[in-house]
C-alpha cells in the first residue's frame, strides 16, 4: 500500500487557487465527473484499485486536457492511474465554484473531476446537468456544455475488471 506521502509525491499534483467565479455561458466544456472508487476507510480497497486502473482505458476515447480533484487522499488514488496514463497531473482545487473554475480554465476542452458524492451534486447543479450526478461506485458521467445552455449527459460504468 503506498502512503500518502509517498502517493502524492509519485503523482505530479498542480495547486490552483480557488477564486469566486460562474461558469461561462459560452463554455463548450466536456466535464467527465466519477466518484472515487470503492474504499475501505479512507483508502481504495483491492475492488477499487482495479476499477482505478480501469477508467483509463474507460475515457480513452475522450481527449483529457486536465484531471481535477479535492485534496482528499481516496480521490487523488483514483486519479492516478489517469494521471499516469494521459501524463497529466491532478490539480487540486477546492470543492466550491470547481465547475465554474474547470469550465473558466477549459471552455472549450474536456476535463475531468474525481470527487465524493456531495461535491458531484454541488458540481452537477452548478452546471446544469440533467437528472442526477453519478453517485454509486463506477458510475461516470460525462457532461457536455453545448450552445444555447443546453446540456447533454452520458453514463458510462468503470467495471473492476
Amino acid at each position: 500500500m503506498i502512503s500518502r506521502r509517498l502517493f502524492l509525491a509519485a503523482v505530479p499534483l498542480t495547486l490552483a487557487g480557488c477564486t469566486m467565479r460562474d461558469v461561462p455561458a459560452s463554455a463548450r466544456t466536456t466535464v467527465i465527473l466519477v466518484r472515487h472508487a470503492d474504499r475501505a476507510g479512507d483508502i481504495l480497497n483491492e475492488t477499487g484499485r482495479r476499477r482505478a486502473a480501469a477508467l483509463p482505458a474507460l475515457l480513452a476515447e475522450y481527449p483529457l486536457d486536465a484531471i481535477y480533484s479535492p485534496d482528499i487522499g481516496r480521490n487523488l488514488e483514483t486519479a492516478e492511474p489517469l494521471s499516469q496514463a494521459t501524463g497529466l497531473p491532478v490539480t487540486i482545487i477546492p470543492k466550491e465554484n470547481a465547475g465554474a473554475q474547470m469550465t473558466s480554465d477549459h471552455p472549450d476542452g474536456t476535463v475531468i473531476w474525481v470527487g465524493n458524492k456531495g461535491n458531484l451534486r454541488t458540481i452537477w447543479e452548478e452546471l446544469g446537468g440533467p437528472g442526477t450526478a453519478p453517485q454509486e461506485y463506477g458510475e461516470v458521467a460525462v457532461l457536455e456544455l453545448l450552445e444555447n445552455g443546453a446540456r447533454r449527459a452520458t453514463r458510462l460504468i468503470v467495471d473492476p475488471v
